[in-house]
């Protein structure tokens, strides 16, 4: 079962989805309160349920609705992922991976976690 890791840092408080093994899956921007990192937690929960998943690194691009998860090539070539809310913000992102299959595995992995997943303070 994944867990959603909560942490202070130097500018901030972030949060990281974990999967059962230790994985971090998913990582958040940096909140200013505790609140305001509780509610990304949440809108990840919520949205990661109800997210479509829109492939950018395709041709012929098929936009759709938010919430979703993007699929996008960065700079280096290796694939990424970052899943909005209905309203368009990021709400978590992705690591990077050598392979699509590796990214599709990721958003999976945040679809089946997500939803149940503790909160722990680190």
């Amino acid at each position: 079962m994944g867990k959603f890791v909560v942490k202070e840092t130097a500018t901030g408080i972030v949060f990281n989805l974990k999967a059962g093994n230790g994985e971090i899956i998913a990582t958040s921007e940096v909140y200013t309160s505790k609140s305001s990192c509780m509610n990304g937690i949440a809108s990840v929960k919520r949205n990661s349920v109800l997210a479509g998943i829109e492939d950018q690194t395709v041709d012929g691009l098929e936009k759709i609705k938010n919430p979703k998860f993007e699929v996008y090539t960065d700079k280096k070539g290796e694939f990424r992922f970052r899943l909005k809310a209905g309203n368009g913000e990021i709400i978590a992102t992705g690591e990077s991976y050598k392979a699509k299959a590796g990214c599709m595995n990721g958003i999976e992995s945040i679809k089946k976690n997500a939803p149940d997943a503790e909160i722990v303070e680190a």
